[in-house]
């Protein structure tokens, strides 16, 4: 089991003992999604990135844990392989944005 496999199979079975599925459906996790990454933003609005961190470092450590936690059990409820889709996006980005060598 690799170690995405592990922490999504820990995600789900905390899930599941709070039987909190029922809640949890692809669309519901795309709006905790958002709502995660927009309390992200929030620790860094209207101050910059040196004082967001010394202010706010512990909550921007738990935010990014939450965004990661839903997108990891939308993954799982989607049957995605993570590895596989980042490295698909990796390849796509690729061609999209070359790099130019300018010399």
């Amino acid at each position: 089991m690799s170690d995405i496999q592990f922490l999504i199979h820990k995600i789900n079975e905390f899930r599941d003992e709070r039987d909190w599925r029922q809640y949890h459906n692809p669309k519901d996790l795309a709006i905790s999604i958002s709502i995660e990454a927009a309390e992200l933003l929030e620790d860094f609005q209207w101050i910059n990135n040196e004082e967001a961190l010394k202010k706010n470092k512990e909550n921007i450590r738990e935010e990014i844990a939450d965004v990661l936690i839903y997108s990891l059990m939308l993954c799982s409820d989607l049957d995605l392989d993570v590895k596989q889709i980042i490295e698909e996006k990796i390849i796509k980005n690729a061609k999209k944005y070359p790099v130019i060598n300018i010399k």
